[in-house]
């Protein structure tokens, strides 16, 4: 079935991105977790509207939540609308939980969202990262090393 274009409607593809995080946290793993959400937040999330870029995943209780994110209202939802900026659930498996859990108790890492997107099934899923922080210093090293892969293309390309 393809997917459907009118009205701004995402059958599958990416709703949010977190670009933030890839400069500020070094990502040492990646998985793809399930988010539990109601029927208004799927709708609002369809039309494209999400925002990620303050959220983080904090495992509490044997469980993963998604917290800060921010998904709006969805306009025609009326009263049963859901909170903007409530906790999510999010669905691994047990193995991966132990894994993120270790990371994070262990050796002071933290789980970033990266993207929040629907998958060919029509699926709304999460791409987490354990990641760790980066200083300052390590941020200006990245910008170089960006800048210069940027200029080098350049010239090999004029060249």
């Amino acid at each position: 079935m393809a997917p459907k274009k009118d009205k701004g409607i995402l059958e599958h593809g990416m709703v949010a991105d977190n670009r933030r995080a890839r400069f500020d946290y070094e990502i040492l793993d990646t998985m793809e977790a399930g988010i539990v959400l109601r029927g208004t937040e799927v709708k609002s999330l369809r039309n494209g509207k999400a925002q990620i870029a303050e959220s983080y995943v904090s495992p509490e209780d044997g469980e993963l939540w998604l917290i800060n994110a921010n998904i709006p209202e969805y306009v025609q939802g009326n009263r049963f609308n859901h909170d903007e900026k409530r906790s999510r659930k999010l669905l691994v498996s047990r193995k991966e939980m132990a894994k993120l859990t270790r990371g994070v108790e262990r050796a002071g890492n933290t789980i970033v969202p990266l993207k929040l997107y629907f998958n060919d099934r029509g699926i709304a899923k999460l791409l987490i990262g354990l990641a760790k922080g980066r200083k300052n210093y390590d941020k200006r090293a990245v910008l170089k090393d960006r800048d210069w892969s940027r200029d080098k293309q350049r010239l090999l390309k004029q060249g």
